[in-house]
């Protein structure tokens, strides 16, 4: 599970996280004063640059694992750009030699939107929108792209670029189940005409050899339909689909096991070359517990095909890399709430059947990122929960990790303003820019080690994908955010030191979520659009909801001002009551399975959005630059190396643009055909 930025959200400043002693920010003052975070911005991305603050302080050796995995990790990044459209490779390369071949009229207004359009492809991994799943739409003509390819020679098929600009393959994954599943989604994991039906029905007759250990069938492959008119899976592995990519992995995977920090951390690499090697599904959870159980050492990463929030009914993982090192200071800090994670299950609204008796393993770090590729970049998540099966996680646990450096690195570009205008009056701006830092990262703390270790599934209940498919990401999601939200209004946090005043806290967080819910995350949406992004959905049906529930009582109440809607609470007492109701509600769902009340609750509050308050926002956010989008360049891990090729040292560097970092991956790392 990932837990994402969110720039509507975090109107306030990012500094360093809980915690940060005021000596240790004096010494990096000068340093980070002179690092310029901000890349460039167009159409509504910011593209930053984050810091590896203690690359210094590593030895050789780990700098060594560092590059090792971040290599391997950049070598899968054509599978991404593969698995999000069956077309995007061939649309890339053809992008790619146009801008750099192109000898015509640079100053011209379509050259300028042709360099957009390329740019907003490359962050989004494809020519679908990172966020919203809609497909990108030139603001050139196609008579000017035929005379582009024509002046370099680039040849791309006519239907490839027709379907730049007509509306066949609009979205990338499509949620609403009158258009089908998977029969109305863009995204490559479905051979052509393949229907939500059958994938159900096909998956229906798979059995794990033990019912209380699952396999993630599909994770790691996909549903073609073969010569026979039968359906088959193509596995993700060495010598299967994506093959030439996954065996450059597996070679920089074994140069970083070369130089693993201790025997557990080798052991989990040699299972992760195994998997990619096998592409079993045995051997990936063999792996996730090995991973699990590596925790010592300094390095840490997350390799594999993960996350399935990119299909539509919840089987496959996108291709993901994050490359960490340890912050020592920070996870200290936290570990308080992985310590007290039982005392949290006890003491949560949750029906009592529905509590883990025993909370295993639950870890949390902050990190510093060294490295990301595929679903994890440009665009990044800035907290992390691994793994994602529920079976592993009941008995073995899960690592959380906030990725610190982002976190500071957005809060450094943030944009002005936003907050003043969206804030209901001046005592909960205060509240705000008092509070704010300590309640986001709070937040994401609680959301990652708490929220998604909480509750367990009835015993004979499939898991979340099977039962409540379509919905089973976006309503986890919100399940983690009321288990959040239900303790950061707790005297408990500050009773375990992580707050001085766990009220204001409570309160400021309170203030923040429901009015990032109800009103400023629509910026995030085009006018007349339903919400189909699974952290937004669940933002907002949390927050309609507890809004709807407490209206008798006027627990929040919408106040209008010279034309303007804000969002007031009233009682934060019955607020928390309303949380912990729905929390017990979105628990029983995930325990029992219940499919029907998962649809009932998204639909009906997560999707549609009142179209004049819509409005209202998007006008009242046209005064702002910031874009509402933000994603990173990584830093260039540089090895020197002596007459033998022995690394002798490994510098940082930073890239100057988005396009340099672009353009050198697609010359180093394109590792698959145009077709797959």
């Amino acid at each position: 599970m990932k837990f994402y930025y969110n720039a509507s959200l975090a109107l306030t400043f990012f500094a360093s996280l809980v915690g940060t002693a005021q000596d240790v920010a004096s010494k990096k003052e000068n340093k980070e004063n002179s690092f310029d975070f901000q890349v460039e911005q167009f159409s509504d991305i910011k593209v930053l640059r984050y810091q590896i603050p203690g690359w210094e302080n590593l030895t050789l050796k780990e700098q060594k694992l560092v590059y090792y995995l971040t290599q391997a990790g950049t070598s899968g990044r054509d599978i991404m750009w593969d698995q999000n459209y069956k077309y995007n490779l061939k649309i890339r390369k053809a992008l790619e030699n146009i801008y750099l071949n192109y000898k015509g009229d640079k100053t011209a207004s379509d050259w300028n939107n042709f360099e957009i359009y390329l740019k907003r492809v490359w962050f989004s991994n494809g020519i679908h929108h990172h966020y919203s799943n809609d497909k990108i739409k030139p603001d050139f003509s196609p008579a000017y792209f035929a005379s582009l390819c024509k002046s370099t020679k680039t040849v791309l098929e006519p239907k490839i670029v027709a379907i730049l600009f007509n509306d066949q393959d609009n979205k990338k994954v499509n949620l609403d189940e009158a258009k089908g599943l998977v029969e109305g989604s863009a995204i490559n994991f479905y051979g052509n005409g393949i229907t939500h039906k059958e994938v159900e029905d096909f998956y229906a007759q798979k059995k794990s050899p033990d019912a209380a250990k699952p396999y993630s069938f599909g994770l790691n492959s996909k549903l073609v339909r073969n010569s026979k008119g039968q359906l088959e899976e193509k596995v993700w592995k060495s010598g299967g689909m994506y093959g030439a990519a996954i065996d450059k992995i597996i070679f920089w995977l074994q140069k970083a096991k070369s130089v693993a920090e201790n025997t557990k951390q080798a052991d989990a690499l040699g299972l992760l070359i195994q998997y990619y090697t096998t592409g079993s599904l045995k051997t990936w959870d063999d792996y996730n517990i090995a991973w699990l159980q590596a925790t010592e050492g300094n390095i840490d990463y997350i390799n594999g095909f993960i996350e399935v929030y990119n299909d539509p009914v919840g089987y496959r993982g996108s291709y993901e890399t994050v490359v960490q090192i340890k912050d020592f200071d920070m996870s200290k800090k936290m570990e308080v709430l992985s310590k007290n994670a039982q005392w949290f299950e006890d003491n949560s609204p949750l029906t009592p059947s529905h509590k883990k008796k025993n909370v295993v393993g639950v870890s949390y770090k902050t990190v510093i990122v060294a490295g990301e590729a595929g679903d994890a970049s440009p665009s990044t998540p800035i907290g992390v929960n691994l793994p994602n099966a529920d079976w592993i996680r009941a008995t073995y646990g899960s690592k959380s990790v906030s990725l610190g450096n982002l976190v500071d690195a957005y809060g450094k570009s943030a944009g002005k303003g936003r907050l003043e205008e969206f804030v209901n009056d001046s005592e909960e701006l205060e509240r705000a820019k008092k509070y704010g830092e300590m309640g986001d990262k709070l937040h994401t703390a609680l959301h990652e080690v708490v929220g998604h270790a909480s509750g367990k599934i009835n015993e004979g209940v499939g898991t979340p994908k099977e039962t409540l498919k379509s919905y089973a990401s976006t309503m986890e999601e919100g399940r983690a955010d009321l288990v959040a939200l239900y303790y950061l209004y707790n005297p408990k946090i500050q009773e375990l030191g992580l707050v001085d005043d766990w009220q204001k806290v409570g309160m400021e967080s309170y203030d923040a979520y429901i009015r990032n819910g109800l009103l400023s995350q629509l910026i995030r949406i085009k006018l007349g659009e339903s919400i189909e992004e699974a952290h937004m959905r669940n933002r907002q049906w949390v927050s309609a909801w507890v809004f709807e529930k407490g209206k008798n009582e006027n627990v929040i109440e919408k106040v209008v001002r010279n034309g303007k809607t804000y969002i007031n609470i009233t009682d934060y007492e019955k607020l928390h009551d309303l949380f912990g109701q729905l929390l017990k509600e979105v628990q029983r769902i995930k325990s029992e399975g219940d499919y029907e009340a998962a649809k009932s609750l998204v639909e009906n509050y997560g999707v549609k959005v009142d179209q004049k308050i819509h409005a209202e926002v998007i006008e009242r956010n046209k005064q702002f630059p910031s874009a509402p989008y933000s994603g990173f360049v990584n830093p260039f891990l540089t090895p020197k190396v002596d007459a033998k090729g022995e690394i002798l040292s490994i510098e940082v560097i930073q890239p100057k643009t988005f396009a340099e970092q672009m353009l050198y991956y697609a010359k180093n790392f394109s590792f698959l055909p145009a077709v797959n």
